[in-house]
């Protein structure tokens, strides 16, 4: 079975949480602890096909019909949200996160990831994409999706999965950020994955500023 698993997170400096329709809900809460999120797992199969029959074969992998990122989720930052955080100090050391991810699913007993070029290549490429257009999402501007990127990264993977977040000021943060959410953290805590990868890019002229992107996979 091939799984692509798609929480985001970001954060907008705001005294209280606000949500939409959809039940996702945006913003800080009084304890300053994000409570963005959005998750889902599909399997990702030939159109017209079912699951069962997917299973079984090896079929081309495409996105599902209703794997857009729901409408209201807050792609776009409102003007000067996060205007006031100090990003002066933000910088990724893509060998500690590793090391702060492993030791969190350590105490979970789970095995370690290690951290892998072509899926670091495909959350740089998400990171750059996003923060040139200064949303949040896990479509690409080209709609491609996480696995498409992964795939592109010459990543042959059996598993993959993805979390986002913007806004945060450090590596710490976002990944707090990560656990206290119940989508992301089933992806950081991902018993099949084997591998890591791990971006940032930071543009002080967006309103987003950070754009941190995480993909843990296994290969075939």
């Amino acid at each position: 079975m091939y799984r692509v698993l798609v929480p985001l997170l970001f954060v907008l400096l705001c005294g209280c949480s606000m949500a939409n329709s959809s039940g996702v809900s945006a913003g800080f809460a009084d304890n300053e602890q994000p409570t963005s999120s959005v998750a889902s797992s599909r399997l990702v199969s030939e159109p017209g096909r079912s699951a069962s029959e997917v299973s079984e074969g090896t079929p081309k992998r495409y996105a599902s019909n209703d794997d857009h990122i729901p409408r209201g989720t807050f792609e776009r930052a409102p003007s000067g949200a996060l205007a006031n955080r100090d990003y002066s100090s933000t910088q990724l050391d893509p060998d500690k996160a590793r090391d702060l991810i492993n030791a969190y699913r350590r105490q979970k007993g789970l095995k370690p990831l290690k951290l892998n070029v072509a899926l670091t290549e495909a959350a740089k490429a998400h990171s750059r994409d996003l923060a040139k257009w200064d949303r949040i999402s896990h479509y690409g501007s080209d709609g491609s999706n996480p696995w498409d990127r992964v795939k592109r990264a010459g990543y042959n993977a059996k598993v993959a999965a993805e979390n986002v977040g913007t806004g945060q000021a450090s590596l710490e943060e976002v990944i707090k950020g990560w656990q206290a959410s119940p989508g992301h953290n089933k992806n950081l805590l991902l018993a099949d994955a084997e591998h890591m990868g791990i971006a940032l890019v930071q543009d002080p002229h967006t309103e987003f500023k950070t754009f941190w992107t995480l993909v843990v996979g296994a290969s075939l």
